[in-house]
């Protein structure tokens, strides 16, 4: 792109908006755009449209399965997950999402294409045996076969997993193990619910270190009930000491459904009993210079990696550049060709739509361009820069004048600058970067639950 649309910040910064210091209920992390709340039942008929098309030329196919069982329940999980479901309710779930599946695989908009990335989520993927893990997986691949996937994706709870497991895991071609550590202190995990204790992440660690995991990623989350800084600091030191490949970290959130806010509301609280937003942002920051000592990377604005020239997020990676993603289970959200989607959000009703032999979907939306154009640009800028000419080439719109606004003001807030055919984001912006995305959104979609 041309040096002439180069722009600089204003030589006079303006003041930095005034954000929201207490951490109050709601939601504040953008996974996706339009918000979901704009999806709606009437737009099924535009993804059923949606199915019956051949795919876009060169539109990666990737699969995203919810495993919705947990051990417990943690005290801030807003995700579908169930703690009360016995051996015959999960395989009537697995067998499920492998009817559903079917009901996918043969039609158009898979156009002989295979998954280049898969991702078990949850839930608890991990809570699941060897023996069931088996079937889902082989029963996935006869139908969708995985002989051209660049990445497995599998999130697991360390107390979950036996060498047993993990060796199974790895057979079933996971490359991504993500551990979900969240904190190593025991009393911290056990006051918000989390079912392991940290014996167990070491253990865990070690064995699947040892039988070769390609990428083994550790997430934690910064400003849990009743972290303190020295507990904070004592959780970056161990993880630098694990040297897992990437490191995903994530600032607490109190979304309404969580067994938190239920508490908070019982109390008449509007605050909700973790840190701040400030020091939930230090701490971040803390994490990330630390680890840059040890040799990390910061790669977006929750991942630090090890070596940036091996380690990959290809399901982040392809899914922010639009790819289509078949997702399957209950609650999951998907995207297929140029349309979001989202399944039956609760156990039975989806059961019962497999057994009937209907596609589970609940609700959908069919993206304007300019939305399109908003959804890959906000999530794109969490990786820190996004190169402009991709977008110009890809819609046809130059970014520069489509969001001359919000570039405006995340450079007069000393947070962006325009660096040739880049946009990048600084340290400070990267930190609360869903709070500066909001600047992109259309009027209409816009709220005031800034972090």
């Amino acid at each position: 792109m041309s040096s002439d649309n180069t722009a600089h910040p204003p030589a006079g910064l303006l003041p930095k908006p005034v954000l929201q210091k207490e951490t109050t209920a709601g939601n504040y992390f953008v996974s996706n755009y339009p918000p979901f709340s704009a999806w709606k039942t009437d737009g099924i008929p535009l993804f059923e449209a949606a199915l019956q098309r051949p795919p876009t030329p060169d539109t990666p196919l990737g699969i995203y399965l919810h495993i919705p069982f947990c051990r417990k329940r943690c005290h801030f999980c807003y995700f579908r997950v169930y703690t009360d479901k016995d051996a015959s309710a999960i395989r009537s779930y697995i067998d499920a999402a492998l009817r559903e599946m079917e009901l996918y695989s043969g039609l158009p908009f898979i156009g002989g294409r295979k998954p280049s990335f898969v991702y078990f989520g949850g839930g608890t993927p991990s809570y699941l045996s060897v023996d069931q893990l088996k079937h889902l997986t082989s029963g996935m691949q006869r139908m969708l076969p995985w002989d051209e996937v660049e990445e497995v994706t599998f999130e697991a709870e360390p107390g979950t997993l036996t060498d047993h497991k993990l060796k199974a895991i790895r057979e079933m071609g996971v490359t991504r193990l993500s551990l979900g550590v969240e904190n190593f202190d025991d009393h911290v995990l056990e006051i918000n619910g989390r079912a392991h204790h940290s014996k167990e992440i070491g253990r865990a660690y070690a064995y699947a270190r040892e039988i070769g995991f390609p990428q083994i990623n550790i997430d934690l989350i910064a400003g849990m009930v009743e972290e303190t800084e020295d507990n904070w600091r004592e959780c970056v030191r161990r993880t630098a000491e694990l040297s897992p490949d990437s490191v995903t970290i994530y600032q607490m959130e109190v979304p309404y459904n969580t067994t938190i806010y239920k508490q908070m509301r019982a109390d008449g609280k509007l605050n909700a009993p973790v840190a701040d937003w400030d020091t939930k942002r230090r701490w971040v920051d803390y994490a990330f210079n630390e680890l840059e000592k040890h040799g990390y990377t910061v790669a977006s604005a929750y991942t630090a990696v090890r070596n940036k020239e091996k380690t990959r997020f290809v399901y982040r990676d392809r899914l922010w550049a639009g790819a289509d993603l078949l997702a399957l289970g209950v609650a999951s959200f998907g995207h297929i060709g140029g349309v979001h989607y989202q399944n039956q959000h609760d156990f039975d009703p989806y059961i019962a739509a497999m057994q009937a032999g209907q596609r589970p979907v609940y609700r959908a939306l069919a993206p304007t361009n300019d939305e399109k154009l908003i959804r890959e640009f906000i999530l794109q800028l969490k990786l820190g820069q996004t190169r402009l000419s991709y977008y110009q080439q890809k819609f046809g719109v130059n970014p520069l004048q489509r969001f001359a606004e919000p570039l405006q003001t995340l450079q007069q807030w000393g947070m962006a600058r325009v660096d040739g055919d880049y946009v990048r984001i600084n340290r400070e912006g990267l930190l609360q970067v869903d709070r500066l995305l909001q600047e992109f959104f259309l009027p209409e979609h816009r709220n005031t639950r800034y972090a």
